[in-house]
């Protein structure tokens, strides 16, 4: 009976662990993103924008999302992560066109997902019950 309560509490514990090292690297992940999201809109948004300094913010927002977006795949739903990757791909897209007004509304939809991923696998009560 004592060996069977020592397991569960080792796997309880495993578990807060583990969960809260992946709710750690989630929300610092969203913050890094929606962060260089926000420098990029703060450009484009800007009456004297510089190209080089857009396309640059754009690339530092894509060379972030690559370098996390491996891990996340881990225990994030995939669905989630596509709704970014699709985010992202039409903010390349209407910065390759030139359509500013949709680029910032794509940078404001990808920040709205990012935050709901955060919300979403955050360990509260709302999101176990």
């Amino acid at each position: 009976m004592l060996k069977e309560i020592i397991i569960c509490i080792i796997i309880v514990i495993s578990i807060v662990f583990g969960n809260s090292m992946t709710q750690n690297y989630t929300k610092e992940s969203v913050n890094k993103l929606c962060s260089e999201l926000m420098l990029l809109r703060e450009t484009v948004s800007q009456e004297n924008m510089e190209d080089d300094k857009i396309k640059n913010d754009a690339e530092n927002v894509y060379k972030e999302w690559e370098k996390r977006h491996e891990k996340l795949a881990y225990y994030i739903e995939h669905d989630e992560l596509e709704k970014v990757e699709t985010e992202l791909i039409g903010i390349k897209s209407d910065l390759e066109t030139e359509d500013y007004e949709e680029l910032i509304i794509g940078i404001d939809k990808s920040v709205f997902i990012l935050e709901h991923i955060e919300d979403k696998y955050a360990f509260n009560l709302q999101n176990v019950f």
